[in-house]
Formats: structure tokens, sequence, C-alpha cells
């Protein structure tokens, strides 16, 4: 392997840990948010606003995925 392919490797690595951190930690959040919500007594419409927010970062790891694959396709030749 050349010193280009090893440095997209890690590029393709480091990419698909970003995506996996921004996955688990939105839901986390968001659950945690619902959870505490919930037991606080939270109105709906905040409610709505953590459901937005996890919406969105699902959409930027969507992205992101899309682009991880486009790296993988391209490394592979």
């Amino acid at each position: 392997m050349t010193g280009m392919s090893v440095e997209r490797d890690k590029a393709i690595a480091a990419k698909g840990r970003h995506i996996a951190v921004v996955i688990a930690g939105s839901m986390v959040l968001w659950l945690g948010a619902q959870a505490i919500g919930g037991y606080v007594g939270l109105p709906w419409r905040y409610a709505f606003l953590f459901d937005f927010a996890a919406l969105a970062a699902l959409i930027y790891a969507g992205v992101n995925i899309l682009q991880l694959r486009r790296m993988r396709r391209d490394s592979k030749g």
C-alpha cells in the first residue's frame, strides 16, 4: 500500500467514527431530553424542539454517510 492509500484509509476510518459519534450522541441526548422533559413537565413545544434537533443531527449523519460511501467507492479504483 502506498502512503496515499494509507492516509485515505485513515480518513475513511475517521469519518466513520465521526458519523458513529454523531448518531449515538444525538440519540443519547434526545432520549435524555425526552426523559428529563417528561419528568420536569416541560411544555410540548420543547419536545418538538428536541425532536427537530435530533432530526437535524440524523440528516447531517446521513449526508456524511453518503460522502463516506463515495470516498470508499473512489478508493477502490
